[in-house]
């Protein structure tokens, strides 16, 4: 099999060297299979997703649920019905996704034999005119593409995504050429002089830039722009949605080009800007770029949780109005997290700016990961910030979009750590691995070791082929300074200061010795000639951090959270006699980190003496009294079974809202 270094919308190597040099590229993501992951916080868990995670996708793919029986019906043409909803297909060609993913970092002969035999399933069911789609297939083929809001373009879209995937992984041609034959079959029907057509839940856009990368077709990469071309001419083009009347639900009210704002359904979002993002990393085409730098902008400053998740309406599983973002009835959906991550990973890319990442990281510690149960076989679709104990994690869905999105998210994980141009190495997340960048000057091998996120250190051990000058990017997490999120939308809440602090030591060192740096859009950069077994390590400051709100945001007034790191925490029921409600968190509060577990996951748990209320003997009156609280990172709570739960604490005892 031919290499080919993907970033998601790049090949970098072999068949697309030249749409790499695109103007709006800065840097490359390394693939994944190309990183190896000895990290003591991630390793783990990839582990489970490979054997966990996926044993509960395939099992719920194939004996639970009907989605592989709907192919291998639509294969006997017997007349039998479709059983399930019409985005089914997407949940198997996802499981598919993370299977290959697996692969590389769980290579297993019986994993591979179990892809072959879906892909055969799956290959068998597509009709002679490259058509695939078994809700229609079987219900009646007659009325395909009647309804934009029916997502055959979304099945589609990740099946691509998982041909792609599977052909990287083993160089097994059979699911691409499926992939292929579908979309020449729908760019036979669809474009510039044929029929109009938007994508319901965007996602076949990013997917047809990886069928380009993979193929060098540039057809592929133009409809994509195509269908980006189309939203928000509805009323020009004569036709209308039949699923909805608000069609800013599926950002199609103005062109994407012109938009400004975010709206509608969450993941739909993050799918479409990822897609606009990697057009326009190959096309070069400047005006994605502003709208979606205005977008994000919205999303980030006005429209974002502190744990990264966005979308705070069930109603549409997404946004409501600025600053609308309720704790308790959150609705986070964990695939619109995941979405954050996809977007955000190619904003840095095409910038080069850290403060992408900030918010990567932000979403992929907290609102991701919040998804995905430290068992790896439980799972949430929304992401409350607090609980009165109705919530629990769950074995499957109806819409089971989530499970196989954080699954292939966290298979892949290598593919967000790592970034370099001709003459440069990023490092964006911190995670014990290693990997190697071919650079201008010749191969560069590196070795990173952390204990990230429980501690702060960071070392990098470089060994150039020969002695050789580059620069090394070590972005500066946006988490180390008072504004949390760039806009300011939450701040470190400070005492008796103005909230600033620009000026800070990194504790950097190349060789055991204090080394000089510049600072450049959020990186630390150390440009010298290096040689073979050169090092340099960088101390992160790991401080518990109170965090307040703006007065916007109305449900967070008076109340803080507690942040460490990247990571947000939060009081359970199960560490605080069973209580998270009445709880306060005054100005002063002296805190301490300590080691703790919660089930089998090593963590570093926060502990403080605050006032705790109860109610009197009266049944009425409130008292308070000191008692020592604890404090967990947000992604590992509802593991212990239901109980109350809550990120945002007062400070003051008329703010409690007892759960009584």
């Amino acid at each position: 099999m031919r290499e080919i270094i993907l970033w998601v919308g790049v090949a970098v190597s072999g068949i697309s060297a030249a749409v790499a040099q695109a103007p709006l590229q800065r840097t490359v993501f390394v693939n994944f299979a190309r990183v190896s992951i000895q990290d003591s916080f991630w390793r783990p868990k990839i582990d489970k997703v490979a054997t966990k995670t996926l044993e509960a996708c395939i099992y719920q793919t194939e004996t639970a649920t009907p989605r592989i029986r709907n192919f291998e019906r639509v294969v006997r043409a017997k007349g039998e019905e479709h059983e399930g909803i019409f985005y089914d297909d997407s949940d198997v060609f996802k499981a598919l996704e993370a299977m290959a993913y697996s692969l590389k970092t769980h290579p297993s002969e019986v994993m591979e034999k179990k892809c072959d035999e879906w892909i055969d399933k799956i290959a068998a069911a597509q009709q002679p005119d490259g058509y695939l789609n078994t809700w229609y297939t079987l219900k009646g083929i007659q009325d395909r593409y009647t309804d934009m809001s029916m997502h055959e373009d979304y099945n589609a879209g990740h099946m691509i995504e998982a041909g792609v995937a599977y052909f990287n992984a083993t160089g097994k041609r059979k699911l691409l050429d499926v992939c292929i034959r579908w979309a020449d079959h729908f760019d036979a029907l669809f474009g510039p002089g044929k029929k109009h057509w938007v994508t319901g839940h965007q996602e076949l856009e990013l997917a047809l830039v990886k069928l380009y990368t993979v193929t060098s077709d540039v057809k592929y990469l133009n409809l994509a722009d195509w269908l980006l071309s189309e939203r928000g001419k509805k009323l020009a083009k004569g036709y209308t949605w039949t699923d909805w009347k608000d069609t800013a639900y599926a950002q199609d009210v103005v062109p994407v080009k012109e938009q400004k704002e975010i709206t509608g359904h969450a993941v739909r979002a993050m799918y479409m800007y990822t897609g606009a993002a990697d057009v326009a990393a190959h096309t070069g085409d400047t005006a994605y770029m502003k709208a979606m730098r205005t977008v994000w902008e919205d999303v980030v400053y006005r429209n974002m949780y502190i744990t990264g998740g966005i979308g705070s309406a069930g109603s549409n599983e997404g946004f409501s109005v600025d600053y609308d973002l309720p704790n308790e009835h959150a609705y986070c959906e964990t695939c619109a997290s995941v979405g954050m991550v996809f977007w955000n990973q190619r904003m840095n890319a095409l910038t080069g700016k850290a403060e992408y990442m900030d918010v990567l990281e932000r979403s992929l510690y907290n609102g991701a990961l919040d998804g995905l149960s430290l068992s790896g076989d439980r799972f949430f679709y929304g992401n409350p910030l607090a609980s009165r104990g109705q919530h629990q994690r769950r074995e499957w869905f109806g819409t089971a979009c989530c499970p196989a999105n954080i699954a292939r998210m966290v298979a892949s994980l290598g593919n967000y750590i790592y970034a370099f141009n001709s003459n440069s190495i990023f490092v964006n997340l911190f995670a014990g691995s290693s990997t190697s960048f071919n650079l201008k000057n010749g191969m560069v091998q590196v070795k990173m070791e952390s204990n990230y996120p429980w501690e702060g250190k960071v070392k990098l051990t470089l060994d150039p082929v020969k002695k050789s000058v580059f620069k090394v990017f070590l972005r500066l997490p946006g988490w180390m300074y008072d504004v949390v999120a760039p806009g300011g939308l939450y701040r470190v809440k400070q005492e008796g200061d103005d909230g600033v602090n620009d000026h800070f030591d990194p504790g950097l060192f190349v060789n055991g010795k204090t080394a000089g740096y510049t600072i450049q859009d959020g990186y630390l950069v150390v440009e010298r000639e290096w040689k073979k077994g050169d090092w340099l390590e960088l101390t992160l400051p790991m401080e518990v951090k109170l965090i307040e709100s703006r007065p916007e945001l109305k449900q967070d007034q008076q109340r803080v959270a507690i942040q460490r790191g990247p990571l947000v925490y939060c009081v359970e029921g199960a560490d605080n006699n069973g209580k998270a409600w009445n709880i306060i968190i005054p100005g002063g509060t002296k805190f301490e980190t300590i080691d703790y577990k919660v089930l089998d996951e090593p963590v570093k748990a926060i502990t403080a003496e605050v006032p705790v209320v109860t109610v009197g003997d009266d049944g009425q009156s409130l008292r308070t009294e000191k008692k020592k609280i604890i404090a967990i990172p947000y992604y590992t709570w509802a593991n212990r079974g239901k109980n109350e739960m809550q990120v945002w604490l007062p400070v003051r005892i008329n703010d409690v809202k007892l759960n009584y």
